[in-house]
């Protein structure tokens, strides 16, 4: 893979174990942040010649500060590992597209690796319900003969969640109503992110057995 390949000729470590991330909560053990002007020279390299040196170079130097980035967003290392990766394969793919005028290099990089993170956080939003299901699709303009049929079905998942024990119905509208990730329903319930994560789970698999008539309360 020309990434691997890349940050090995780089003189990286995949798991970039010289940092200790376990037992430092700030970032302590990170480099100073580097000047943009040299940000900016090894991105224009990269954007005009595919520059790889350039590129290694620039890895190593923003790697361990987006990295610890992650973390401290809540990312645990590993997840963290994958992140970066993903950030700097698409700084390679879409170097062309940085615009000194708009942001410092950091700025684009940390904005990249933050959405990153986020796209990661909307997929574990939704780990039990289909896309397709009638819950999640967007409203369309319809036919009124169909109009009907689709009020008809919103009742059917409104009374399903009426259905679910009050704590259920609470996470599943907070979750697919209110659009809110498990670690903000956390904090305002005050509970601990992984049994937040467990029950919105078993929520959501109540729910889709009650709208599939296989569970009666």
């Amino acid at each position: 893979m020309f990434l691997e390949n890349t940050f090995e000729t780089a003189g990286l470590s995949a798991k970039l174990s010289y940092i200790n991330f376990k037992k430092e909560k700030t970032y302590k053990l990170l480099k100073p942040a580097v000047k943009d002007q040299e940000l900016t020279n090894l991105i224009t390299l990269v954007a005009t010649k595919k520059d790889r040196v350039a590129f290694g170079n620039l890895f190593k130097l923003v790697g361990p500060r987006i990295k610890g980035y992650l973390m401290k967003l809540g990312s645990n290392d590993i997840v963290a590992e994958d992140l970066l990766q993903e950030v700097m394969l698409t700084v390679w793919r879409k170097s062309e597209t940085f615009d000194r005028s708009k942001a410092a290099v950091s700025t684009w990089l940390f904005t990249i690796a933050r959405n990153k993170r986020i796209d990661l956080l909307r997929k574990e939003i939704r780990p039990q319900l289909d896309p397709n299901d009638p819950m999640l699709t967007p409203n369309q303009e319809e036919p009124a003969d169909e109009k009907y049929s689709a009020n008809q079905e919103s009742v059917k998942i409104t009374d399903a969640i009426n259905m679910l024990p009050d704590e259920q119905a609470k996470l599943i509208k907070m979750t697919y109503y209110e659009d809110k990730s498990h670690s903000i329903i956390a904090d305002e319930l005050n509970m601990p992110l992984g049994t937040v994560k467990s029950r919105i789970r078993l929520a959501s698999t109540r729910l889709k057995k009650l709208l599939e008539g296989h569970l009666h309360d």
